[in-house]
């Protein structure tokens, strides 16, 4: 069965609900999602007193084991425009599997989340992606063909780079509907070309 590893990074919890949308969407297609995250680098205690969700149930990921699998799912939150360091420093770590070249060819995609509409989501996904061009992957966005991106009566995160979601300032806008619907469209859209790649000769 193909393989699928959801990797996240998630403080508030709204990328951690966005992994778990993934996971339902890659079922969906009939392959096996695993979701993992990476470590966290803030202090519990830190975290615990900010209201960050210290306790996530998805099991710790290692570097070199994101080669294992048939294709890969990363979400991050947005720092300036950027992926979180949380989720960089974990990448960063993976030189050996960009040595083996385990992930050359095979599928990978991005989501993300931001406090405001133009908080930098898709300049967050972008530069996701560039750290999968160099592990040897093949990019698979949110084409238009998920037609809940082109809505115009709500304001609502996806774009053709990857999925997302708007926290809001204070982190208390949960994903939306429509953007959960977006990320099982992504989780399965990937799982599908995952299938393919492998089946073929």
């Amino acid at each position: 069965m193909t393989r699928i590893l959801v990797l996240y990074h998630s403080l508030y919890g709204h990328i951690e609900t966005m992994a778990e949308a993934a996971a339902v969407g890659v079922r969906e297609a009939g392959a096996e999602a695993v979701i993992k995250r990476v470590p966290e680098t803030i202090p519990d205690a830190v975290m615990r007193a900010k209201g960050m969700r210290a306790d996530q149930p998805a099991p710790i990921a290692e570097p070199n084991e994101i080669g294992d699998y048939d294709g890969i799912l990363l979400g991050s939150g947005t720092r300036f425009g950027n992926m979180t360091g949380q989720m960089r420093n974990f990448l960063d770590q993976a030189g050996g599997v960009w040595m083996s070249g385990k992930l050359v060819g095979k599928p990978g995609g991005v989501f993300t989340a931001s406090g405001t509409q133009h908080g930098g989501q898709e300049s967050t996904l972008l530069t996701m992606q560039l750290t999968l061009l160099h592990l040897g992957m093949v990019i698979v966005g949110l084409p238009y063909s998920a037609a809940a991106q082109t809505r115009m009566d709500e304001i609502t995160g996806g774009s053709p780079y990857g999925a997302s979601t708007i926290t809001g300032g204070d982190n208390s806008r949960q994903p939306s509907a429509n953007e959960i619907e977006l990320m099982r469209f992504q989780g399965a859209h990937l799982a599908r070309i995952a299938t393919k790649l492998k089946a073929a000769p």
